[in-house]
């Protein structure tokens, strides 16, 4: 193949392929066929060569979806987009998210984007592409994207425009025209704003939700590893004997001694489950006994133990102590043989969904974590746990090509100690240097990691027994809800976080104080020696949330005083012109030009509204005046350091009477402890009912418009 040039100086061109240079990406997977012009019809084009991230699938282009008609040219034109780049000159103009080529994954969805405009131009009874002129291009985008948010609209016209790119630089171009919205702009072929498919599709975790969850995760990786580290490394040995024995008459009756006991006084077998009826556990007997296969299988013959464990299955404990509990109760009266696969997946489960949350990092980089990349600090330092790690969004080489290997990044993240200890049990389950979520030793696969849709699966596993051992045990409070927005989702932590730092200054969940610390490592980074780096990634989120939260604060004080209530504070008139000049959101619209209207959001010092529900009140925050000591250039309070007397308190009537209502809750609570504690909390709950009086005193009334 050869370099192309299109018609009227088209900037675009192909690669010269040069024998030292490969170029062909991708491999065209049919019987004897290696060109896209081949007679055979349904091939599979796999985009393997193009994706080095091992947390990710392998796509495969499924040609029999395309039409028939229609076929052999878009497979020309996928072919040329697959193996060519475009210019510098031309990306120049096409913004800086353009790239020479794109992702695996995007040319995936480049190509199903083609079939369905091909299966619309049948429709209309066009067999060649030379025949989508201007007036079909008006006409399937008032289709094609009526229903659909405006940023997904933006991204199917520009993959609809490379079509007609890419076209121009085939050997053999169809002449199909040039898309409207590429000369006159792409707004006016979008949907309006405000649309109810413009709402953010990422969803937080409900906290209801994440709490229990967070909690069961925690468990494990705190209180169950050992014993489940423990056992899985004595199923092993069990499993290596049983495959190693050699039957000696000591073995035999060793086996007689453990089992006759068992089917002359009716007590249960050691069983495993076969095809849906029990079974003996042979190896696991042989194991234990030292016999060997044959012999277990002729003692199950003689002594008719196939009906006998069908009728009384037991379990198949093993001897390794029991040190977890749950509860103030052990969490198992024995580690069972055939249960520790189950407990070390759940295990795995559970260190992810703890590195998801806890670090802010996007599923694909927790995926792509490595033994050894979280080292502890040299000692006699008061040194962070860091974490090096690839990130793969936006990361292209010297030439803009995509980098489907990622990068490592260049600011490692903070890692807290809940992370560190999930990294540590992950470690113990692969091998030095390895990926800690590689699939050859989480599911015998070979290659690769866990990918994201696989640990989807592995977290409803793990809620489904969380939740049965809730119910089991009473353990009421601890049951996992079903979420109100959907399937937990690994995409759907990262948002999570946000909310949680931007919403529960003091956490409603578990590990309040580490949500103030993690804003705190945030923020130091565009202040201290990370502050040439730009605000970028999870900082991202977190002020797209925290304006957000903020915004709903000034909406809802603007709501409180309308129907009546009163304020107080030494920094009430800042709230009342906050709660006037509020935005109301309805939804969660977060187009991308949104990050900056955040950002300018909340660099408006001294009237940007933060709600501090462990408080009870609301901060007008100012910097300067500001007693929890915000790091320069901070545009947030850390609200879990909130201090009695600040200048940025604001009360409204409802805050009074949770004061109280909170007051009577430390009396009643005094009732039932000892005096000292009993005379410290009667002291509080005065001074709670002192701060309600003082703002029945001097709270003020005011109509906000």
């Amino acid at each position: 193949m050869t370099a192309a040039q299109g018609a009227d100086g088209d900037p675009y061109m192909l690669p010269m392929p040069t024998p030292d240079t490969p170029v062909v990406l991708a491999k065209w997977i049919s019987p004897g066929n290696t060109h896209p012009n081949s007679t055979y019809q349904d091939p599979v084009w796999s985009l393997a060569p193009l994706v080095d991230n091992p947390a990710s699938a392998l796509p495969r282009i499924y040609w029999k979806n395309c039409a028939p008609s229609l076929r052999g040219q878009l497979k020309l034109t996928a072919w040329t987009m697959t193996n060519g780049w475009l210019r510098p000159t031309y990306l120049h103009t096409r913004g800086v998210q353009a790239k020479a080529r794109t992702s695996a994954g995007d040319l995936y969805a480049t190509c199903v984007e083609w079939m369905k405009l091909a299966r619309w131009l049948t429709q209309q009874h066009i067999t060649d592409l030379a025949g989508c002129t201007d007036t079909l291009w008006r006409a399937y985008a008032h289709e094609r994207l009526a229903a659909v948010s405006r940023p997904t609209g933006a991204l199917t016209c520009a993959r609809l425009t490379d079509l007609w790119a890419f076209d121009r630089l085939s050997a053999s171009p169809t002449g199909i025209a040039r898309p409207p919205w590429d000369t006159e702009g792409v707004d006016d072929f979008l949907p309006a704003v405000g649309g109810a498919r413009a709402e953010n599709a990422i969803e937080p975790l409900d906290p209801q939700v994440l709490g229990p969850l967070l909690i069961w995760a925690m468990r494990f990786v705190d209180d169950f590893a050992g014993d489940i580290l423990a056992a899985s490394a004595e199923r092993r040995r069990l499993l290596a004997l049983a495959h190693t024995n050699q039957g000696t008459p000591a073995s035999a009756a060793a086996l007689e001694q453990f089992l006759l006991p068992l089917v002359r006084e009716g007590g249960p077998l050691p069983a495993t489950v076969g095809t849906g009826r029990p079974l003996l556990a042979r190896s696991y007997v042989g194991a234990v006994t030292g016999a060997s296969r044959w012999q277990v299988l002729k003692f199950v013959e003689q002594h008719g133990l196939g009906d006998l464990v069908a009728q009384r299955p037991g379990p198949c404990p093993m001897n390794v102590p029991v040190r977890g509990s749950l509860d103030c109760m052990p969490w198992r009266t024995a580690m069972d043989f055939h249960e520790v696969p189950q407990l070390m997946r759940h295990l795995a489960t559970a260190a992810a969904i703890v590195c998801l949350y806890l670090t802010g990092m996007r599923p694909q980089e927790v995926l792509n974590l490595c033994s050894g990349c979280c080292p502890d600090p040299e000692p006699d330092t008061t040194g962070r746990h860091v974490i090096r790690s690839r990130h793969f969004k936006n990361v292209t080489d010297t030439d803009g090509h995509h980098l489907s290997a990622g990068e490592i990044r260049a600011v490692p993240w903070v890692a807290i100690t809940p992370v560190v200890n999930a990294i540590r049990v992950l470690e113990q389950m692969v091998p030095d240097g390895e990926l800690l979520f590689s699939t050859a030793h989480h599911s015998g696969r070979p290659g690769g990691t866990l990918q994201t849709g696989g640990l989807n699966l592995r977290i409803n596993d793990f809620t489904t027994w969380a939740n049965h051992e809730t119910a089991i045990r009473g353990l009421t409070g601890q049951h996992i809800p079903d979420d109100p927005h959907g399937p937990i989702k690994v995409s759907r932590f990262r948002r999570t976080l946000a909310w949680h730092i931007a919403r529960r200054p003091g956490g409603l969940i578990a590990l309040a104080i580490q949500y103030g610390h993690m804003r705190t490592v945030l923020d130091a980074r565009t202040s201290s020696r990370y502050g040439t780096r730009s605000r970028g990634g999870i900082h991202t989120v977190l002020d797209v949330e925290t304006a957000l939260a903020a915004a709903d604060t000034a909406a809802r004080l603007r709501d409180q005083l309308a129907a009546g209530e009163h304020i107080s504070g030494p920094a009430a008139d800042r709230a009342l012109t906050a709660a006037a000049q509020a935005p109301r959101f309805e939804g969660r619209i977060v187009p991308r030009t949104f990050v900056h209207k955040a950002r300018a959001y909340l660099e408006r010092d001294g009237i940007v509204l933060f709600d501090n529900p462990d408080a009870l009140l609301i901060c007008a925050f100012q910097h300067d005046t500001a007693l929890c000591n915000p790091g320069p250039g901070t545009t947030a309070p850390r609200q879990y350091d909130c201090r009695p007397g600040c200048g940025n308190t604001v009360r409204t009537d409802t805050h009074a009477r949770l004061l109280r209502q909170r007051a009577d809750e430390l009396d009643q609570l005094a009732g039932h402890l000892p005096t000292p504690l009993a005379r410290r909390l009667h002291t509080n709950a005065d001074r709670l009912r002192d701060t309600a009086v003082t703002h029945e005193t001097t709270a003020q009334s005011s109509e906000v418009p």
